[in-house]
């Protein structure tokens, strides 16, 4: 998505690391001669070139350094939480603790399922690994934007999946993939692929805000599967015909941008709409969604966990940009919320100020 989480890094006061997270409510600052200390508890004994992952110990000291109580599982705790474990393992493991102060900003919302956390634990990751002096500054005087090698970017997603670990206990690995290389990846049994060309793809991103639970979810979709089997497994098989033909038109459309192409996915979306109907993922909230771009010629589906959440709408070229307004006007008047954006963007970047456009120059100015 071209929905950007941005992380700005800049020297601190010397002997004190500060983190500000205006999304979340949080602003914490610490002396480093501290964090040393604790970091000494918590450091773990990764080798090579892995990242550590964090055990139950480690975090429960992290907890009671940060008066963090041990049942709370907001965005502000777990954020913190993530934080300072990736800032000391990290540090220990390739420098000293840091004076600076960071602050982050989203456009992404946070608890939506779009991947807010994994955006920003590789922003944290990139950021922590450069200032440790693990990754280079990829920046030359005069650029405006650059990005990290191959084997940097590996190094980031590592490290940022291990901050991930922090947040949700048992990742995929795939938000915090995606965030790190960018454009689209193929996930099938664990593995992670990049697809090699993308299109760009102009999407309406809408928010029901229907609150839902990704493990009932899941656990929905096995009770079906294991109770209907030979009637369960088919609609599967079908998803992964959608997602390999999906895959073949996204990979022919760069090198030719033909308008027959949009058709085609937008009956994709129609036909794993119904498909994921059938497996119990839907909710009168996205039926009720997909009905009002319908009414503007437009094609939906639910994207994350479904069970309410958000759902993608294409927009085709061609798409009448009133046509495009008054869809956001019935969405909204729903109580949803919506964005235009991208799909295909590009993963992790530095930035010089001079390419930040007006709006995140105002929030990253802020503190």
């Amino acid at each position: 998505l071209d929905l950007r989480r941005c992380l700005r890094l800049r020297p601190g006061a010397e002997g004190r690391l500060r983190v500000c997270l205006p999304g979340v409510g949080v602003q914490r600052s610490w002396d480093t001669p501290v964090l040393r200390a604790l970091r000494g508890r918590i450091a773990g004994k990764a080798g090579g070139g892995s990242a550590a992952r964090a055990g139950l110990e480690q975090l429960d000291a992290l907890r009671e350094f940060a008066g963090i109580a041990a049942e709370a599982t907001g965005p502000d705790s777990l954020a913190t939480l993530a934080f300072l474990y990736m800032c000391l393992a990290i540090s220990a493991k390739y420098g000293d603790v840091p004076s600076v102060d960071i602050l982050v900003w989203s456009e992404l919302p946070t608890g939506a399922g779009l991947g807010s956390s994994a955006a920003y634990a590789v922003c944290l990751a990139a950021a922590l690994l450069m200032v440790c002096g693990a990754i280079s500054c990829p920046l030359q005087e005069g650029d405006s934007t650059a990005r990290w090698t191959e084997e940097e970017l590996t190094l980031i997603n590592s490290w940022a999946f291990q901050g991930e670990r922090v947040i949700h206990g048992n990742p995929s690995g795939v938000d915090n993939a995606v965030g790190t290389w960018g454009g689209a990846l193929r996930y099938q049994a664990g593995k992670i692929t990049p697809l090699k060309r993308v299109p760009t793809l102009r999407i309406l991103l809408t928010n029901t805000k229907v609150p839902r639970s990704t493990k009932v979810l899941v656990a929905g979709v096995k009770e079906k599967i294991l109770k209907f089997p030979a009637i369960m497994n088919p609609v599967l098989d079908s998803i992964d015909a959608i997602s390999q033909e999906c895959q073949s038109v996204l990979e022919e459309m760069p090198a030719n941008p033909s308008p027959e192409y949009y058709p085609v996915l937008e009956e994709f979306f129609d036909i794993n709409q119904h498909h994921l109907n059938v497996l119990g993922v839907g909710h009168p909230s996205l039926d009720r969604l997909c009905q009002v771009t319908a009414s503007h010629g437009l094609h939906s589906k639910l994207t994350g966990a479904g069970g309410g959440g958000c759902a993608i709408t294409l927009l085709p070229p061609d798409t009448s940009p009133l046509a495009v307004e008054a869809a956001k006007q019935d969405l909204c008047a729903c109580g949803f919320e919506c964005w235009e954006t991208k799909i295909g963007a590009p993963g992790v970047t530095l930035h010089s100020l001079s390419s930040l456009n007006t709006q995140v120059l105002h929030m990253l100015s802020q503190s």
